[in-house]
């Protein structure tokens, strides 16, 4: 099957469409009561060309055209609030961007796993992030400055970014191709930000993908995605070939350039299996930037890793999380119920292990319900009748207990891959699961504590009501608090995680040093430097809980605490007393 044709969208002009657009922008601004029913009344009462409709992004692009000949008697804020598509995007405090590496070979050998040779390692060319990777060639420039584009066009803020990097193996990737592709994602975030368009020279570094075949056969033992990937690129002008222009000095430039940029890197995250966080990749990630690992832990029994061929047992899973977590990163794991081997019942059993095992407990959680993909070596064991899906209602029963048994320092980000229908073998189809699984635990009585399930997001609250809650629990390096802003209904505005290490830190930079992981203040985004009142962020919560980590830190003895800071809030812990280390940032915990 063909891919999709690489081009970029033709940005719209409103110019043409002044007076239709003008006429939407008046009503709208003497409607501050209407709700998107009423919204979308207004929009067909003032067609495009006499037939179509304007999107709400073509609203947005004529207000900034011509509000500045124009008094609409609205600002432009006022007018995001009511337009903004899909807010929920933007509640967790930041605006997530997800890019995907190109195709390469991968270390795994994981009988689930979908081998799709267009994609990275475990993806498939239906999913919405997968199609904007190929829409882009796979180029880091085009995919980070073109989501950042559609951002902006329906109305989110694009100031404080996480940039998540996903696509197979991570760490199998060259380094060379690492410090290239990172490098490039920050100097789009550079120059979107200062309102630079680079897109143009970007393009000669694009993958076409499309020669290569379709999904392979997992019945056929001689199809191979490794085989497959290998083949093509020495043929071809690869992704490699960018490789030679990569050096760590542009990289620090670019990281240098961020920390004052229009839009900031405040969280940058890769994914990586176990068996490759070895002392030297901590470190890389570390000298990338990086500040959270996305770890495909999939199952916490070795008899059901073995089945699955999954490469690694439990002890190197223990193993790549002590060391991820004695350097400070957020660990956000991935668990898959329904593997071969398992059971309903042995799932239950194992998500449990996830939090109690001290050497687990991971900060976010991704469950994948293992679903199967007939390019996955996976559909032998189907026809051969010794692997099967649960039916919907075993796995909705399995997926409310585990929502209701997570407990409330985790936040379980997703409950099921981004798969389309049609590329479901065999497994469930049903799209909203967190939903259902969520009612289901409200019906029976019980309540989901996770901190997705308790986020504020757009509800108001007064700051004399919030409260300060400590959570400690132990880990395989020490003792961990998490300390959350919470309202009287325990809804969470702001939290901290404060690591205070028993174990001596790998690195040498952080020894003897307590830890700071992650501080992150809910509600809708704001902009770097600007306050809102009816907002979270900017009104003190975050430094109110560093005050408290520090504070903590000091009462267990520590003379120092370290936090793992992105390159976009270095200038924010500086001025909160921290100093530049090599890798870190520090501050003394005496008042």
């Amino acid at each position: 099957m063909a891919g999709r044709p690489q081009r970029f969208q033709r940005e719209f002009d409103p110019r043409p469409h002044e007076r239709e657009l003008v006429a939407i922008l008046s009503e709208i601004a003497e409607r501050p009561e209407a709700d998107a029913k009423a919204l979308d009344r207004i929009v067909k009462r003032h067609p495009r060309d006499g037939r179509g409709l304007f999107s709400r992004s073509q609203i947005i692009a004529g207000y900034r055209r011509f509000a500045e000949r124009r008094d609409f008697g609205i600002d432009e804020t006022q007018l995001l609030e009511r337009l903004r598509l899909r807010p929920v995007r933007t509640l967790s405090g930041i605006t997530p961007v997800t890019v995907l590496t190109a195709p390469y070979p991968c270390p795994g050998e994981c009988v689930f796993c979908p081998s799709d040779a267009r994609m990275p390692k475990s993806y498939l060319a239906d999913e919405p992030g997968a199609q904007r990777a190929e829409d882009n060639g796979f180029d880091p420039y085009l995919q980070t400055w073109n989501r950042l584009a559609a951002y902006r066009a329906t109305g989110h803020p694009v100031e404080k970014v996480e940039l998540i990097v996903l696509g197979g193996t991570w760490s199998a990737y060259p380094e060379a191709y690492q410090v290239w592709f990172t490098t490039r994602c920050l100097e789009a975030l550079n120059d979107f930000g200062a309102g630079v368009d680079r897109r143009g020279a970007a393009v000669g570094s694009r993958l076409d993908v499309r020669a290569l075949p379709p999904p392979l056969d997992g019945r056929d033992p001689d199809s191979s995605y490794n085989d497959t990937v290998r083949s093509y690129w020495p043929n071809r002008r690869t992704l490699l070939a960018a490789d030679a222009a990569a050096d760590w000095a542009a990289l620090v430039r670019a990281q240098r350039d961020n920390e004052s940029a229009g839009c900031r890197c405040v969280g940058l995250v890769f994914e990586t299996r176990p068996d490759r966080v070895s002392p030297g990749e901590v470190e890389r990630l570390r000298r990338l930037g990086a500040t959270k690992v996305q770890l495909g832990v999939q199952s916490l029994s070795d008899r059901v890793l073995a089945l699955s061929r999954r490469g690694h047992d439990v002890a190197r899973t223990r193993q790549a999380i002590q060391r991820l977590r004695g350097a400070g990163f957020k660990i956000h794991a991935h668990w898959m119920p329904n593997l071969p081997g398992a059971t309903p019942e042995a799932d239950l059993a194992d998500f449990a292990r996830l939090f109690d095992d001290e050497g687990v407990r991971p900060d976010e959680l991704k469950i994948y319900p293992c679903a199967l993909i007939e390019s996955a070596e996976l559909v032998r064991d189907y026809e051969r009748g010794t692997w099967a899906p649960y039916d919907d209602d075993e796995l909705m029963r399995l997926l409310a207990a585990c929502l209701e048994a997570t407990p409330r320092y985790c936040r379980v980000t997703r409950v099921i891959r981004d798969f389309s229908a049609h590329d479901i073998a065999a497994g469930t189809h049903v799209a909203n699961l967190r939903e259902l699984a969520e009612r289901s635990v409200s019906e029976t009585g019980g309540v989901c504590r996770d901190i997705r399930a308790r986020e504020i997001r757009g509800q108001a609250f007064r700051r004399e009501d919030l409260g300060l809650r400590e959570t400690g629990y132990a880990t395989s390096i020490g003792r961990e608090i998490f300390l959350e802003t919470v309202t009287p209904d325990d809804r969470i505005v702001a939290f901290a995680r404060l690591s205070l290490p028993t174990r001596a830190a790998e690195l040498p930079e952080l020894r003897g040093r307590a830890l700071l992981r992650e501080v992150r203040v809910y509600g809708g985004s704001v902009g770097v430097g600007r306050r809102s009142p009816d907002k979270p962020q900017h009104r003190g919560l975050g430094a109110q809980l560093i005050e408290a980590s520090l504070e903590r830190a000091r009462e267990a003895g520590y003379g120092e605490l370290a936090v793992i800071s992105a390159v976009g809030t270095r200038g924010y812990y500086r001025g909160l007393g921290f100093a530049d280390g090599v890798l870190y940032q520090h501050r003394h915990t005496d008042p």
